[in-house]
């Protein structure tokens, strides 16, 4: 016997006498026990993907990724996307053994044209709750192809904890920065030589940890600049020196060097007035810049 079955969410939905009235058909997709899978497609410090698959309908996917703040979406990725617009009810429907509890409604989703489904980060955490309690997150909505057909598509929490479980330690695992936070940096310079401040030393680190696991970096420009302080030609020395020792810095933590370009401006190009102690600190820098195709 089924674990999931879609006939009570169509009774949450309608009652037997609007069943009865009604000339719609429903069409049922749902992951029977034995089909029932969630796998973990994503596992890196960047990025934890949770998929689900609904056969003849298309997928769940849950995704949180490196950043700021902890994050988190939910897609419904469909075989045959929205012909027009629309709205897909989102309710929690029961398991048959829990007898007398309710249906739920979660959320209305917006459905666009050509487009997947997708739920913002509070209603998908809210998901991931009802599932890991045994619930099964359901959409329906009027099909757009045909105008007699309204669509009913369920998730399975069947095999669902396992993988949840391995989801959140890869959530606990991201990385508190993305490729936005640092694909423009500014690092400082001590004076008089090419050794960073404690604070870009530290922001660099970062931006190797990243590297380990972005490999769609297409280039990195490094250009190094100087303060005032010493002879003209001496400085545009310092500012490619600066320049070189971080990019053999990343080479090391396996950059590809044909990726890494480096420039030394000296003193030109000065971002504050020389005048002053703070402003030939703001002088000292090296500018890096990652690009993605």
């Amino acid at each position: 016997m089924r674990a999931i079955t879609l006939i009570f969410s169509i009774s949450a939905v309608l009652t037997a006498g609007q069943l009865a009235a009604t000339p719609s058909q429903w069409r049922q997709y749902s992951a029977t026990i034995e089909q029932s899978r969630w796998q973990l497609s994503s596992n890196t410090p960047l990025q934890c993907q949770l998929e689900h698959e609904i056969p003849n309908f298309g997928k769940a996917v849950f995704r949180s990724a490196a950043g700021k703040s902890l994050n988190m979406d939910f897609e419904l990725q469909m075989l045959r996307r929205p012909d027009s617009y629309g709205l897909a009810e989102v309710l929690s429907v029961p398991p048959q053994w829990r007898a007398g509890e309710k249906t739920k409604t979660l959320a209305s989703m917006r459905l666009l044209k050509q487009f997947n489904g997708d739920l913002p980060k509070k209603t998908a955490w809210t998901l991931l709750t009802e599932l890991e309690q045994g619930f099964s997150p359901t959409f329906y909505y009027s099909d757009w192809y045909s105008p007699y057909d309204k669509v009913v598509a369920a998730l399975n929490p069947v095999q669902f904890p396992t993988q949840y479980q391995a989801f959140s330690h890869c959530i606990a695992g991201l990385l508190p920065y993305n490729f936005e936070d640092i694909a423009f940096t500014v690092l400082s310079y001590e004076s008089g030589g090419d050794q960073l401040t404690r604070e870009s030393r530290r922001r660099l680190s970062q931006i190797a940890e990243y590297l380990k696991y972005d490999q769609e970096i297409e280039s990195i420009d490094l250009q190094g600049y100087t303060d005032s302080f010493g002879g003209r030609w001496m400085n545009e020395q310092l500012s490619v020196q600066r320049a070189q020792k971080i990019k053999d810095f990343l080479v090391a933590a396996g950059v590809a060097p044909e990726k890494v370009q480096i420039e030394g401006f000296g003193e030109r190009r000065h971002a504050a007035p020389n005048d002053s102690a703070l402003g030939r600190a703001v002088n000292r820098r090296l500018v890096l810049q990652m690009a993605k195709p």
